[in-house]
């Protein structure tokens, strides 16, 4: 089977190997697309932590069962599934408290093990989930979404509130749609003027500000001085993170999606005057794949995928996408 290798940072190759077999917990799996995320840019840029070399990058995967035993969602050959990548050990603490996203062990495909960027892959069963009803194009980004429902989900939105979501990437726009789908009204910031208009017009978010033009005055108008009630960052950038909680209103809440490298400095009366809430917020659990998976049908997904190329061509193709100047909000690989 042909497969697609990262070998060092700016560096992909198109190579050949034998096709995996199964061992008796696994299933067989034909690749048929990909989706292209922050960590496979920052792999091939050098720039992700806890990453080595080579690696076959992938984790957001739409895919069909080849071979499959007895299991206990009733998967069979032939089905459509959705692939949860992060491989837990069940037995760590997190894991026994149902907190399998944050495993003391855990493997995500494609950063820790090998990923989907290849014809064929072997998956543990209980990281399948059904998706017959879903085309190609939903299956590869029910991973990137699940990520912005945990955090949704770890907020506890409810209808009525207010919330901010700082960054127009992939991650955050999967938020801000299902922020409103949990019935709150969504801020949204970034700097690219051209994201904040997608997200207005595609996404419908009820406001958008360019952090360049005053957002905390803009935020203050529209909350009639309240400000928000929940804070999202998703954008990983230290400036960002630090300037969030003043987004916020008194006993609201600020949950860091976006992951920094270095520390992060906070003015300590500021947040202690709001009772600040500070929560990170890590990968999905099936719960989150399985809300995403109900509501997709809500999220328009031809639009958010924006680039497209058979795997033959990803190599030439991938640098660019690493450009917001392309205008790229998510780029997929065909593998079919």
């Amino acid at each position: 089977m042909k497969y697609i290798v990262c070998e060092e940072p700016g560096k992909f190759l198109l190579k050949e190997k034998e096709a995996p077999v199964r061992k008796e917990n696994e299933a067989l799996l034909r690749v048929k697309k990909v989706g292209i995320c922050g960590t496979d840019l920052h792999a091939y840029s050098g720039n992700q932590a806890f990453f080595t070399y080579p690696r076959i990058l992938g984790h957001e995967l739409a895919s069909e069962i080849v071979e499959i035993g007895e299991n206990e969602r009733g998967l069979k050959a032939g089905d459509n599934v959705v692939i949860m990548p992060y491989v837990s050990c069940g037995k760590c603490i997190a894991c026994r408290n149902g907190k399998t996203n944050c495993c003391t062990n855990i493997s995500v495909l494609g950063v820790h093990s090998d990923g989907g960027m290849q014809e064929y892959i072997t998956v543990r069963q209980d990281l399948l989930l059904p998706a017959n009803h879903l085309s190609d194009d939903q299956m590869a980004i029910v991973e990137p979404l699940a990520i912005g429902a945990h955090a949704i989900r770890r907020a506890d939105v409810k209808p009525g509130e207010t919330v901010v979501v700082v960054g127009c990437g992939p991650i955050g726009i999967g938020m801000v749609k299902l922020a409103q789908i949990a019935g709150a009204t969504v801020i949204v910031l970034d700097v690219n003027d051209e994201r904040l208009k997608y997200t207005k017009e595609e996404i419908g978010a009820d406001y958008v500000i360019n952090v360049n033009n005053n957002p905390v005055e803009k935020i203050a108008e529209i909350t009639n001085g309240d400000m928000a009630t929940a804070v999202f960052d998703a954008t990983g950038f230290k400036g960002a993170l630090e300037i969030g909680p003043d987004y916020m209103a008194h006993g609201g809440r600020y949950v860091l999606v976006g992951l920094s490298k270095g520390d992060l400095t906070f003015n300590h009366p500021k947040i202690h005057a709001k009772e600040t809430t500070v929560m990170c917020s890590r990968n999905a659990t099936t719960e989150d794949f399985e809300h995403v998976i109900s509501v997709l049908d809500q999220f328009p997904t031809d639009s958010f995928i924006t680039h497209n190329v058979p795997f033959t061509e990803m190599i030439e193709h991938f640098d660019s996408w690493t450009k917001p100047a392309t205008g790229v909000i998510k780029a997929t690989v065909d593998f079919i």
